[in-house]
């Protein structure tokens, strides 16, 4: 008989604490979540990495064999406006596959795809870019002297990265990043 009045209190006790969460979560309901360095509310603004690579059309195996991080040069920019700099009409004709943003023309870290990705199109050398036809051009939002790459840029690059050469099998060997890049 000793046993049931120290049940009945913490029975007690669980009621009224999932209560007051009850009650703090419903207060919370329509609101978002606090956005800190790495919250979870700047994750659940972004598409997953996953759905970013995906394609109109399946790429074969041996498809993409490298891929080359480097940076816009420029404080901002989206891939209309980056298109817009390098005296292109369409956004289409960017050369590059995916532009990470940096918070000022694109959400802080926001991957925008090309129409290059989507249709399985290599970037055309020239320029200051001596590629290959089977190399993927990732683009960062920065200019590696004065305006660098957010820490959230790099973690989803990092994201972006993983998950290309997870699925067409490149070897980090042959992922290049910008000289002043950092891991």
């Amino acid at each position: 008989m000793v046993k049931q009045p120290r049940t009945a209190k913490v029975l007690f006790s669980l009621v009224v604490s999932m209560t007051i969460g009850a009650a703090v979560l419903l207060t919370l309901e329509d609101r978002p979540l606090p956005a800190g360095a790495f919250s979870l509310a700047s994750y659940t603004r972004l598409d997953s990495v996953e759905r970013i690579i995906e394609t109109y059309r399946p790429a074969s195996a041996d498809r993409w064999q490298f891929i080359e991080v480097f940076y816009t040069n420029t404080a901002g920019g989206n891939i209309g406006q980056i298109a817009s700099l390098n005296g292109l009409r369409e956004s289409e004709d960017v050369n590059l596959h995916f532009l990470i943003c940096n918070g000022q023309g694109g959400l802080d870290g926001q991957i925008q795809t090309s129409e290059r990705w989507r249709r399985q199109w290599s970037c055309v050398p020239g320029g200051t870019w001596y590629g290959s036809g089977k190399t993927v051009r990732v683009c960062l939002v920065a200019d590696g002297g004065k305006n660098l790459p957010s820490e959230f840029q790099i973690k989803r690059t990092n994201l972006l990265l993983e998950a290309l050469c997870r699925k067409y099998s490149i070897p980090s060997q042959q992922v290049y990043y910008p000289d002043n890049w950092q891991l």
